[in-house]
């Protein structure tokens, strides 16, 4: 029954660390994806859309442990909680790469063009995504459910960026339509990094049932 028990535990230690290596990779591929954009550099928004393949496998992975341990260990209620948790956010660090490789995608197409201006609440709104993914899991692995609440205060920074951006580049194209091919994917960059705000606020909403048992996702923030 013990060893039973501290096999067990390390399986849970393992789905903590996978989830951490997912999430690292997630953020690194923002990062660059941005950084690509910043740059005009093709080779490098191509680096981020390769390294996708990398963080599917994990989600997968992470799904089949969590199935797993489900299915054979009859964990008890926080350990059950964990673990449920640990597929959710699986599957939003999944998306949020995918939004990653959509940006890159976008930096890859202007790439072959001059950028349309001086790139400023991008990497701004990006950093923020970024110290968001970053917290949305610190709050995962310490337990912490006021951090993940915290999550919220950023998101409606996020969505200031967004809009401040969107209403900045409809000007420009406004006055001049000859912009809009290099606009556009600029607007759907701020929307790509919104959109990856939403999903740490869908891993804090987790970390809070996690940790407090309490389902907040259509609650009031």
């Amino acid at each position: 029954m013990i060893e039973q028990r501290e096999h067990f535990q390390k399986e849970l230690a393992k789905l903590n660390d996978l989830i951490l290596k997912m999430g690292g990779m997630v953020e690194k591929s923002i990062f660059n994806s941005v950084e690509a954009l910043k740059k005009s550099d093709a080779k490098m928004a191509d680096q981020v859309i390769k390294l996708d393949d990398g963080i599917d496998k994990l989600e997968l992975e992470i799904d089949e442990l969590c199935l797993e341990l489900l299915a054979t260990q009859q964990p008890m209620a926080i350990d059950l909680r964990f673990i449920t948790t640990g597929m959710r956010i699986a599957s939003d660090i999944e998306r949020i790469g995918d939004l990653a490789v959509d940006i890159a995608l976008r930096a890859f197409e202007l790439s072959k063009q001059p950028l349309l201006k001086p790139l400023e609440d991008i990497p701004k709104m990006a950093e923020l995504a970024e110290k968001m993914v970053h917290r949305a899991l610190d709050s995962f692995v310490k337990r912490d459910a006021a951090m993940a609440r915290g999550l919220w205060a950023d998101e409606e920074k996020a969505d200031g960026y967004r809009d401040l951006i969107h209403d900045e580049l409809v000007g420009i194209m406004t006055k001049d339509p000859s912009t809009i091919s290099r606009a556009l994917p600029l607007i759907l960059i701020a929307r790509h990094l919104e959109r990856i705000a939403d999903h740490t606020t869908n891993i804090g909403e987790d970390v809070v049932y996690m940790v407090e048992g309490k389902v907040i996702k259509h609650a009031p923030k």
